[in-house]
């Protein structure tokens, strides 16, 4: 990759154009200045949110910006991927709730099995091309549907919520700016005119997942708000399940603002609930809420605090494979080889664990930006030694190196 393309060089170019010098900005971030250093030389990674919206904040620009994205990666899926932005901005812009579309709309059972596909699109995989050929037109005929099928209304909103969740999780993957937020704000419109407190839950878990980069207090505030309306409710499996979701949500937000012992209540309270389901996997809102998920969140929000030891640990008693969902597998798998990196005894392992992730689901693992810099890091490590052959293939195909 191009020095002057480096996360690291954009951190300096904006600290240049906000005229701090590097003591004023990492003090600002409360970071230190060594650190805020190192990573504008390149010769250390971004390795948490925390650091990387710190920095965005002190600097006044997006983090997106920083990061670089979107990336055009090498790979034709990746192409198609953003291909299909495009159709998703525009549905987004033409389609409104109550409004006809005028277009022609199949019957409810054929609508209904193309959600169906776009939820595992959605949540299984996390096939972002998938979501970009199929959502603007289901999109379009699910707003049809609303008015034309009264009798359905109540799955054509849930459809409508899912549809706009994917147009929120491809763009936010993506390097999207903006459109993240509308439409998590589309789909919390759905569950407003739903009227059902468990989707209004959901509808406050999407708008933390699609902007608290921006604002952790804010994803805090509105998940512990959310989460408290649904607190009478918890003998409903969906309502357990959707507070549980959000006390995770919240428990990210307080450790992204290093608030250890917060951190730690909300999980403490999401790990209660998913006891109290039954079974290790639930299956509201395709969001796969129970122990499982549980570990899997708390051995990333280990790493997220730089506690690479524990999230090894953690990391022990969870069994990813319980959970129908490659994507979220690979997550696991990717945070786990993140933390073994950090060692230099078990790099090699961690390696490997990040090649796996790839594998199980390569869009949403090559777009991470977390994976991306931990990669690049290892290589400027390595120098010219190699680095091994699973670890130059995944930085090719990430795009984070010129040769192959």
């Amino acid at each position: 990759m191009d020095a002057a393309a480096t996360l690291g060089a954009r951190v300096r170019q904006a600290r240049g154009w906000r005229v701090l010098s590097m003591r004023q900005a990492a003090g600002l971030a409360g970071l230190s200045s060594s650190l805020w250093g190192q990573i504008e030389r390149g010769d250390k990674p971004v390795a948490s949110r925390r650091t990387l919206e710190a920095m965005a904040a002190v600097l006044r620009v997006h983090p997106i910006q920083l990061t670089g994205q979107p990336w055009m990666l090498r790979d034709a899926i990746s192409s198609e991927a953003h291909a299909g932005l495009i159709g998703m901005e525009i549905a987004l812009e033409r389609y409104e709730l109550g409004t006809d579309p005028e277009i022609p709309v199949r019957d409810w059972s054929q609508i209904a099995l193309d959600v169906q596909q776009l939820a595992e699109l959605v949540h299984c995989s996390a096939d972002y091309a998938g979501q970009g050929a199929l959502t603007p037109g289901l999109l379009g005929e699910l707003h049809g549907a609303y008015l034309r099928l009264p009798q359905h209304r109540r799955e054509v909103l849930l459809g409508l919520i899912m549809a706009y969740s994917s147009v929120m999780w491809t763009t936010k993957r993506l390097g999207v700016r903006a459109v993240p937020s509308l439409a998590a704000r589309a789909a919390q419109q759905c569950a407003e005119v739903l009227g059902d407190p468990v989707w209004m839950g959901y509808a406050a878990y999407l708008r933390g997942e699609a902007t608290g980069f921006l604002d952790r207090e804010t994803q805090y505030r509105r998940c512990v708000t959310a989460a408290q309306t649904l607190t009478s409710q918890l003998d409903d499996l969906d309502a357990l399940q959707a507070c549980g979701m959000l006390h995770l949500s919240a428990a990210l937000a307080a450790a992204t603002q290093a608030d250890h012992d917060t951190m730690a209540t909300h999980l403490h309270e999401a790990s209660a609930l998913a006891d109290r389901i039954g079974t290790e996997v639930g299956s509201w809102a395709h969001l796969s809420f129970g122990p499982t998920t549980v570990g899997i969140w708390r051995v990333s929000l280990a790493v997220e605090l730089g506690e690479y030891g524990q999230a090894v640990q953690a990391a022990k008693a969870v069994h990813p494979e319980l959970v129908p969902s490659t994507a979220r597998q690979a997550v696991f798998w990717a945070e786990l080889g993140r933390a073994l990196t950090a060692d230099r005894k078990t790099r090699e392992e961690g390696v490997h664990l990040l090649r796996r992730a790839e594998h199980l689901s390569p869009q949403r693992i090559r777009h991470d930006i977390f994976v991306r810099e931990t990669v690049a890091d290892l290589l400027r490590q390595a120098q010219r030694e190699a680095g091994g052959r699973e670890l130059r293939g995944l930085a090719w195909r990430m795009g984070t190196t010129p040769t192959g």
